[in-house]
């Protein structure tokens, strides 16, 4: 690993260069953002018209900051990039955030190459250009410069986000604030002119507060390099991907964002399998894959207990759970044993196990239990529909959380928010790390990326035969 790559997650100096007095400005917005996060570090804005911003002193160049700077940030147009890095050289700057545009992305690539010949000839590392860079809540470090009073900030958790665009990176923001999914890292890193998605694999699998690493990338320039390095870490940490430009539109779509090239679908789609990533399709998928990933432990097979109240929602997650390559297996003889004896006898004994309207939280964790303790059971469905006046829902929350606890077998729970009284409810369960869907087929797809991850973990890696 790269340890100048640390820079840019844990600096202890950072500097703004084309940090500005303009509310408006993006320079202005991070040093603000800087400021909000609770940055402990020394903060050094730079700007040659300014001798002080938000409080800050200011500095014409970054060679007349009087101590060390670990990261620089760079918002100044793009043919003064080159200049700044050469500052930064002398300055022995480690790395370097350029939040500029105008590079590869508009058919600028001779400036590109230039701004990565220079950096190199100083022994600095780039990320971008044209990026939103970092937010990193452990370290307080937050330079994405969209205000957080428009772009909620997720909270501090273990899933680190990467993403070629930095507008998809702002919308997995609000996706993952919205559902309080903690990041560990988060990281647009625009054009990959030097940093690429294999650096940033190689830095986050020895980073502990990083259980999962969510990408959504648009094209690959080495793609034998991330392979290799995928391949590794998956065994490890679950690496789940989205890619982005699948079909000849996007192909040309991506061209012109990132300046990337985005390649077959079917030869990414069976390179990523082969290397053991979890590939995502929809932006829903990706965030409820992550959810699932960071708070669950691996599947060990891909058979499938379902607990229901309603029948209906039994059947519909049944046809979810197979479409996606798990299996509903009957009820053995023992588990069927056990519970009849425990269970109303009017109840018909199968998987799904229906509790009916009928049900009490007390039999939902008879129900539970069993499964979870079964040896023919891998991973358990629990669909509970609040409507049914014997059911305590507080005490069904508590059960829940308790067998979970133990982490032993994954659990994952379908409700439906149909009052604020039941989603304050079901928001127990997200804090307590158990994951809740509202659709059994979003559950489904994240116990398929359990299964998934379990297969990868036992095989070492994954082989061409199985993908």
């Amino acid at each position: 690993m790269d340890l100048r790559l640390r820079a840019f997650f844990e600096p202890k100096s950072v500097a703004v260069i084309g940090a500005s007095r303009n509310p408006r400005k993006i320079g202005h917005i991070i040093v603000s953002q800087m400021l909000k996060a609770g940055f402990s570090g020394k903060l050094f804005p730079v700007n040659p018209k300014a001798t002080q911003i938000l409080g800050l002193k200011a500095y014409p160049s970054i060679l007349d900051v009087p101590e060390r700077v670990d990261l620089a940030i760079i918002s100044i147009p793009a043919h003064y990039t080159i200049q700044a890095i050469e500052d930064c050289g002398k300055k022995g700057v480690a790395a370097v955030v350029i939040i500029s545009g105008g590079f590869s992305e508009v058919g600028n690539r001779e400036l590109e190459e230039e701004l990565v010949k220079e950096a190199r000839k100083w022994g600095i590392r780039i990320m971008g250009p044209n990026c939103m860079g970092v937010y990193s809540p452990s370290s307080n470090v937050d330079m994405l410069f969209t205000p957080d009073d428009v772009l909620p900030r997720a909270p501090r958790g273990n899933v680190a986000v990467l993403s070629q665009s930095g507008s998809l990176a702002a919308g997995l923001m609000t996706m993952l604030a919205k559902q309080e999914i903690g990041v560990s890292r988060f990281i647009s890193y625009g054009n990959a002119a030097d940093v690429d998605e294999a650096d940033l694999l190689e830095y986050l699998s020895e980073d502990k507060e990083t259980k999962v690493i969510a990408l959504y990338m648009e094209g690959l320039k080495d793609g034998r390099r991330f392979m290799e390095v995928a391949r590794e870490i998956s065994t490890n940490k679950p690496v789940v991907v989205m890619k982005g430009g699948r079909g000849k539109a996007g192909t040309r779509a991506v061209l012109s964002h990132t300046g990337s090239l985005a390649g077959n679908e079917e030869i990414y789609d069976a390179a990523l399998k082969q290397c053991g990533a979890i590939v995502a399709q929809t932006l829903e998928e990706f965030v409820d894959v992550c959810m699932c990933l960071a708070t669950q432990p691996p599947a060990k097979g891909k058979k499938v207990g379902i607990i229901t109240n309603g029948g209906g929602y039994g059947v519909v997650a049944v046809d979810s759970l197979e479409d996606n390559g798990l299996e509903v297996p009957s009820i053995s003889k023992e588990l069927k044993e056990r519970l009849k004896r425990e269970l109303p006898p009017f109840y018909s004994i199968s998987n799904p196990l229906d509790l009916t309207g009928s049900c009490t939280a007390d039999q939902y964790k008879i129900a539970t239990q069993a499964m979870l303790s079964s040896e023919d059971i891998d991973c358990v469905m629990v669909i509970a529909l609040m409507s049914p006046p014997l059911l305590d829902r507080p005490r069904l929350i508590d059960y829940m959380i308790e067998l979970a606890s133990s982490k032993e077998k994954p659990l994952v729970v379908i409700s439906m928010e149909a009052t604020e009284e039941i989603t304050k409810q079901l928001r127990r369960l997200k804090h307590a790390g158990i994951p809740y869907y509202t659709d059994p087929s979003r559950g489904a797809r994240a116990i398929a990326a359990l299964a998934r991850f379990g297969e990868v973990k036992k095989k070492g890696s994954i082989s061409s035969e199985s993908c």
